[in-house]
């Protein structure tokens, strides 16, 4: 191991020894990206990353949050903190694969897990979420590092969605939950059910509560909170990109329940803030957790200040004092009783543990013939896997292993090392930026050797083909592949009416490290189906009946401006 690797090793926050067993944490600080100002004071957003949908639940003095994870695996990661700013991943409650396992290896964009809520109760953490194909699934632990029970299909039902659980004071349980939909064909309601008194299944039939269509319309997302006499629903409505926070409130759980607007963009540059959770700190304070959608990087996530007031919350900074407050971009952190390291969650890694680090996802169901984790040798070894029959693009490959994007402006590099099979061509691997469009840095083993190649694939989820920009001849299997991602301010128009961040990435190769050489087109980033586009690596193989394949040896990936 050389000296630059070695200094590195010693920044790594987290290596993980298992996703299901205790972990060994150490504090890791981003290059590109940290909330904390050091002086007191956090700037928003608290993560510039994709945690979409984010819910949070507190546990003497430790935070706990997780958020949709959709198709990708491991799944619900859970983020820990212990001032609600400085944040790292400690796991994941579906390390492995969601069910039904037995779906083929392929991508289920968009579909799984949506908006999930974590609660604490008797001692477990519970996480309920709502899958728009099958229904309400709740799992539940311990130790909210793992490992976590079987996913349980509480409630069963197409377009159930945005499930969140309440235990009551007289020992019954609630589930409130939204509908999808482009499944249910009917949205912009929310509804309840009691369950079983171990929370495993509905006992009742779900009976609408709220009625947003006219005055909420798209409301989604419920929260279920009791503070003193008054049942609180927390949901976002108007639409992901543009929408506002409601919170409605009743002091019997079927209602009827009466509204206000308690956070809104207003004058500020945060659009659509919404979704989130609400939390209480030991020093008596209040805040809110909630996303902004940003378009290719996804739904960041903010910290807002809550002030209880009539009975209401007030989010943000209410300037004009009509109840409803405005995002704040830089504030007063929350009060701990001890002082907070800062830490952001994991982003680099050099492959020196024997499992995945936790920062990592696969677009699928994992399937253990993917990779070999050799922690004694410095690498990671992902293999060639056959891609499907039906192989269009990357967008139906599911050994994608890929990460959220860290910040606004960034460079992702990789050093790898490319053994492609000799009996057979076709073989690939490289560098991705993942959406519904896509570009990377490709090497592929072909009849004239080994080639490395710039390419774009626009509209990938609709089966169109890669376009190549450029293409160079390689005798060195080793190479250092580089993307640097830019956000320049400018807005553009996005399907859902708002207006997203442009980011451009450019792409660069070394063969020694030192002298990188600019390859190919500028590539627009887009987002993937509820995602933001995330970077990483894969190995394919063609859709051939072999009986062994060829691999690429990952030495490290960083993330630095």
């Amino acid at each position: 191991m050389n000296m630059q690797k070695s200094l590195t090793v010693l920044t790594l926050l987290c290596v993980l020894t298992s996703l299901d067993a205790q972990q060994v944490d150490r504090r890791y600080i981003s290059e590109v990206w940290v909330s904390d100002l050091g002086n007191g004071k956090y700037k928003n957003p608290v993560l510039y990353a994709d945690y979409s949908d984010p819910d949070a639940c507190r546990v003497g003095d430790d935070y706990y949050m997780t958020s949709s994870s959709f198709n990708c695996l491991p799944g619900l990661q859970i983020l820990h903190s212990k001032d609600l700013v400085n944040w790292s991943i400690i796991g994941a409650a579906v390390p492995y694969a969601l069910p039904p396992v037995e779906t083929p290896e392929r991508p289920e964009h968009g579909n799984r897990v949506w908006a999930p809520a974590i609660r604490h109760h008797n001692g477990e953490f519970f996480i309920f979420w709502g899958d728009p194909d099958q229904g309400a699934f709740m799992v539940k632990a311990r130790d909210p590092k793992g490992p976590w029970t079987e996913p349980v299909l509480v409630k069963p039902g197409k377009g159930i969605i945005d499930t969140c659980p309440l235990w009551d004071d007289d020992g019954r349980i609630y589930m409130v939950h939204a509908y999808a939909g482009s499944r249910a064909q009917f949205k912009s309601v929310i509804a309840i059910c009691e369950l079983n008194a171990e929370a495993t299944k509905a006992v009742t039939p779900s009976r609408i509560i709220i009625d947003g269509h006219g005055t909420h319309p798209t409301c989604e997302g419920p929260k279920f909170y009791k503070r003193g006499d008054y049942y609180y629903i927390f949901h976002p409505a108007g639409g992901v990109p543009t929408g506002w926070q409601v919170v409605q409130r009743s002091k019997n759980v079927y209602g009827p329940y009466e509204w206000k607007i308690v956070l809104a963009q207003g004058n500020t540059s945060v659009n659509g803030p919404h979704q989130g959770a609400w939390v209480d700190t030991p020093l008596g304070e209040d805040w809110f957790l909630h996303f902004q959608d940003v378009g290719a990087y996804g739904r960041l996530v903010h910290l807002q200040p809550v002030k209880w007031v009539d009975g209401w919350p007030v989010i943000g900074i209410d300037k004009d004092g009509d109840g409803c407050g405005e995002p704040v971009l830089t504030h007063t952190k929350p009060k701990s009783s001890q002082p907070v390291a800062i830490c952001t969650p994991q982003e680099s890694d050099e492959f020196d543990g024997y499992t995945l680090s936790p920062q990592w996802q696969w677009h699928a169901n994992t399937n253990e013939k993917w990779a070999y984790y050799a922690g004694n040798r410095g690498f990671a070894r992902l293999y060639s896997y056959p891609v499907v029959k039906e192989y269009k693009n990357l967008w139906d490959v599911a050994n994608l292993l890929l990460q959220k994007t860290p910040a606004d402006n960034f460079t992702a590099t990789v050093k790898l090392t490319f053994m492609p099979s000799d009996r057979y061509t076709g073989e690939r691997t490289g560098l991705v930026v993942m959406g519904m469009d896509y570009a990377g840095l490709i090497l592929e083993n072909t009849d004239n050797g080994l080639v490395l190649s710039q390419v774009t694939c626009l509209k990938a989820d609709r089966g169109e083909t890669e376009q190549v920009n450029a293409d160079i001849s390689l005798a060195d299997t080793t190479v250092y592949l580089r993307v640097k991602f830019t956000a320049d301010g400018t807005k553009i128009s996005s399907s859902e009416g708002g207006h997203d961040l442009r980011v451009m990435c450019r792409f660069s190769y070394s063969l020694d490290g030192k002298k990188y050489q600019p390859f190919g087109k500028p590539f627009q980033a887009r987002e993937g189906k509820w995602i933001g586009a995330k970077v990483g690596l894969f190995c394919t193989r063609p859709a051939i009946v072999t009986n062994d394949g060829g691999w690429v040896d990952v030495d490290w990936f960083r993330i630095h401006r």
